[in-house]
């Protein structure tokens, strides 16, 4: 059963947040990860099992009906927080992630999440600034590169035939690009970038149950993540990601999964003077520099950051093995979920919209279980 039970855990959904996901939906110029859970990422393997993930994500975001995408732009340069500064298009990021898990001993596991990311961002910058009228410069941002590697260390409270307790602690390394510049040569928000530029710390519980042995499962994952303030002078907003959900057994070697995903994100917070964008008004300094209202460089938050995401995550597995057995597809399991919007508070800004997961997994005994 203990078998069976890590072989469709592969399947179930999870925000490796923290996973990986995850890069925010909580910022100027925000951008997201799909994030769902993926049981072969929460659960601890069998002592001296290593197992393998690959796994591919599409995340585009877009402006919510009713909202005109009007938000601060975020100088690190000159600390530097402009309101009204930006009008948001869209983001697309793309994620090509190596899962790694090795089971210590039956209790302790080890992980190691290395993310990288492809992105492309489209903003019109400089509003009450830039050209005629002060209706500013269409910018766009592509850039690619190593995201935040994640390191974690999960133990199993209750490892029983039928369920599952693990408790996890990982630590978000600075490992991405945060440098990267947009297509005028200007440095990108922070919120854009690649890695978010300073360690994040990132405790996880997941509990699974089997309803129905060997057909029905359900599961439980809880994450929180805290990234100290960068060098740059931004925080990123701390971060809640619960998802819940069950897995049905068809046929042994498919599986459907289906779960709701739910996450909550604070204000971010820059170290910065204050500024808004010039306005009509301001007449005949329009279009002309931004206006400063406070020059004095204090923590602020960022009034458009702060989120809330509901979706619903359907799925399935399929044991390569089971459906095809040879040499190549031993211990192998590929996956799909698709990832669509209940609801959505984006604050304004670029809201996540469906994404999409690919993945496949595969498992290596190293050692002989003592």
């Amino acid at each position: 059963m203990r078998v069976w039970q890590r072989s469709l855990g592969t399947v179930i959904l999870g925000s490796w947040l923290a996973v990986s996901l995850i890069p925010q939906a909580a910022a100027s110029c925000g951008a997201v990860s799909c994030f769902v859970t993926i049981g072969s990422q929460q659960q601890v393997a069998m002592e001296g099992l290593l197992t393998v993930n690959g796994i591919y994500s599409y995340t585009p975001m877009r402006l919510l009906p009713g909202t005109n995408g009007v938000i601060p732009g975020i100088d690190t340069t000159s600390r530097q927080l402009i309101l009204d500064h930006h009008r948001e298009a869209r983001t697309i990021t793309q994620m090509a992630t190596l899962d790694l898990n090795y089971g210590i001993t039956e209790r302790w596991g080890l992980q190691l999440t290395i993310p990288y990311m492809w992105r492309t961002h489209h903003h019109t910058d400089g509003l009450g600034e830039d050209g005629l009228n002060g209706e500013g410069q269409d910018t766009t941002f592509a850039s690619d590169g190593l995201g935040d590697m994640r390191v974690g260390l999960k133990y199993n409270v209750l490892p029983t035939l039928r369920s599952m307790v693990v408790l996890g602690f990982g630590v978000y390394l600075p490992t991405g690009v945060t440098g990267a510049n947009d297509s005028t040569g200007a440095l990108m928000e922070p919120t854009t970038q690649l890695g978010r530029g300073q360690v994040g710390l990132n405790p996880t519980i997941y509990q699974t149950y089997e309803l129905i042995p060997h057909r029905l499962n359900q599961f439980l994952f809880a994450g929180y993540r805290h990234t100290f303030r960068n060098n740059r002078g931004y925080q990123f907003g701390d971060q809640w990601d619960i998802n819940g959900g069950f897995n049905l057994v068809t046929v042994p070697w498919f599986v459907l999964t289906a779960q709701l995903n739910y996450r909550y994100m604070v204000h971010d917070n820059f170290s910065s003077s204050l500024l808004r964008s010039a306005t009509p008004a301001d007449a005949p300094d329009f279009p002309g520099e931004p206006v400063v209202l406070d020059p004095n460089i204090q923590n602020r938050a960022v009034p458009t950051t702060g989120s809330t995401f509901l979706a619903f995550t359907p799925g399935f597995q399929i044991s390569l093995e089971g459906a095809m057995s040879s040499a190549w597809t031993k211990m192998t399991s590929a996956y799909f979920y698709s990832q669509i919007p209940v609801a959505r508070d984006s604050n304004n800004s670029l809201a996540q919209g469906t994404s999409f997961i690919f993945g496949l997994t595969r498992s290596f005994q190293m050692l002989t279980a003592s």
